[in-house]
């Protein structure tokens, strides 16, 4: 009776539910730890209160920014705490921690692409559908949403990261103000996503550095073929 229970099945639905999140919570969790540490090498210590210096990817999973991450490949999870005050330069640090999730992201591609093009062939080439077909897919996935979160963050709209790296630039008066009133951006955000025009632009924008990038997954093919 229980092997008519596993038989019956629908094992398909649970391998696109693994090649969806895993490699969501990896992306998240890595982009997030960058900007702890970097905070923490920086002066600030907060994320390291907080228990957020972790690659458990629980302790920063943002629910609603999960689900946008996985259906509509581009995302957020819970910020990590900074406190600017902690930094001997307090908008250069902030800017600094910023950048860190964003970079970490494109750090993250460019490994793992490079692991993608060494065991693409000892893992099927892509044509076996099974376990080795879900890892590749999986590594593949990490990829992209990887470059698509470096994207999308690098946006200068507030609370995304992008825009502590531009308001870094203004004069105080004008930098101060808007950091008050960043949570507010998200309203801005939200509406941005939702037109035709973004979600075309950033769309061809991803994809075509996406592509660039899958150059390294080429390279280390050839490389050890």
């Amino acid at each position: 009776m229980i092997d008519n229970f596993f038989h019956s099945l629908d094992w398909s639905v649970l391998t696109d539910i693994l090649i969806s999140v895993i490699p969501a919570l990896f992306c998240i969790t890595i982009h997030e730890l960058a900007h702890g540490l970097t905070a923490y090498r920086l002066g600030d210590g907060t994320a390291k209160e907080m228990g957020r210096l972790t690659l458990n990817p629980i302790r920063h999973i943002d629910i609603f920014g999960l689900i946008m991450l996985v259906i509509f490949k581009f995302g957020w999870a819970k910020p990590v705490p900074v406190n600017m005050r902690n930094f001997k330069k307090p908008r250069t640090g902030m800017a600094l921690t910023a950048i860190a999730g964003p970079l970490s992201n494109i750090l993250l591609a460019t490994v793992v692409l490079f692991i993608y093009g060494l065991v693409y062939t000892p893992l099927g080439g892509g044509k076996n559908r099974g376990e080795d077909g879900v890892i590749l897919s999986i590594i593949q996935r990490i990829a992209l949403l990887s470059v698509t979160l470096a994207v999308f963050n690098l946006l200068p709209i507030p609370p995304l990261d992008g825009s502590k790296v531009a308001f870094s630039f203004l004069p105080d008066r004008i930098y101060w103000k808007l950091m008050r009133y960043e949570r507010y951006g998200i309203i801005i955000l939200i509406l941005i996503l939702n037109t035709r025009f973004f979600n075309e632009t950033f769309g061809a924008v991803t994809m075509d550095l996406f592509d660039r990038f899958f150059s390294i997954a080429q390279f280390a093919h050839d490389l050890f073929r």
